[in-house]
């Protein structure tokens, strides 16, 4: 839990009192604090792997982070904002536009499940961006961003709506790709935490847009056994994954019974590129962070 420590200004402990506040037993906040940390630390260990949360509950601003502010490789889990900047600057006459693509485009873009069916005859726009969260198919994501002036379109969009730190330098499938010391194609999980309840905001996205945009992040396969996996029973989670190689990450909008949606990011970054507990450890991290919230 971020905590505050307040210092009466102008006193100056004493030696004594010094002494006597490092005895003090921790207060509750402190104390789940440290033991949240710990577990934390502990899947780390468990599973070979480095490990970012920033969580936000929407209803009193209480947090949650564990290297937040430490870059971590996006992958697909950005789709989510590419998708919404579209919904933002798109009319729904403009979304039941029918656009079409090449065979090159789906080959080169990797993962394509929806668009490679569709070369011959194309789809609207809504259903490739569609395609693009619920199935995460790439050539739907590459799409979608021609449609918003390319990567560098949907950097700029970010920063212009607070986030100067992710940086989108590339499409699929090269945005998967994180080269050592650079911050390309990177984000910290407090800035796409804080993208993410932007868009929560009716003076970032319109209500219809918002709404069909977490209809878009329901459900999906793709995040059965990520955060979804690790909440609590009867909790909502409107998600976007993203994975490749060491990478797993979960971005969602998680909602308890009758409360305020918790905002959160998962971004985790395994020693083995070829590990495929990426998912445990996801799911793992959850359990723990929206036990805190309960």
């Amino acid at each position: 839990m971020t905590l505050a420590v307040a210092v009466a200004a102008g006193c100056t402990p004493s030696a004594d009192s010094a002494e006597a506040g490092a005895a003090q037993t921790p207060s509750p906040d402190q104390s789940e604090h440290h033991e949240l940390t710990a577990e934390l630390e502990s899947l780390e260990e468990e599973f070979a792997a480095r490990v970012g949360v920033s969580a936000i509950d929407t209803a009193d601003g209480t947090t949650v982070d564990h290297r937040a502010g430490e870059r971590f490789g996006f992958a697909s889990s950005l789709k989510v904002f590419a998708v919404a900047e579209l919904l933002d600057r798109t009319t729904p006459e403009e979304l039941d536009r029918r656009v079409t693509w090449s065979q090159a485009d789906v080959d080169r873009a990797g993962w394509t499940p929806v668009t490679e069916k569709h070369v011959d005859d194309g789809l609207p726009l809504a259903d490739v961006a569609e395609s693009a969260l619920r199935v995460s198919d790439n050539a739907a994501m590459n799409i979608v961003l021609d449609e918003i002036d390319g990567p560098e379109g949907l950097d700029a969009a970010l920063e212009d709506a607070g986030d100067p730190i992710t940086e989108v330098v590339d499409e699929e499938p090269e945005l998967n790709v994180v080269e050592p010391d650079s911050s390309d194609n990177t984000t910290t999980p407090d800035a796409f935490t804080a993208n993410l309840a932007g868009l929560l905001d009716p003076a970032r996205l319109s209500t219809d847009d918002r709404e069909l945009l977490l209809e878009w992040m329901s459900d999906n396969a793709t995040g059965d056994p990520l955060i979804r996996a690790g909440a609590p029973d009867g909790w909502t989670v409107r998600d976007k994954s993203g994975h490749s190689d060491g990478i797993q990450n979960d971005v969602a909008v998680v909602t308890p019974p009758g409360k305020d949606p918790i905002v959160m990011s998962v971004l985790t970054e395994s020693d083995d590129p070829d590990s495929d507990e990426g998912a445990a450890l996801v799911e793992a991290v959850a359990e723990v962070v929206l036990h805190s919230f309960e």
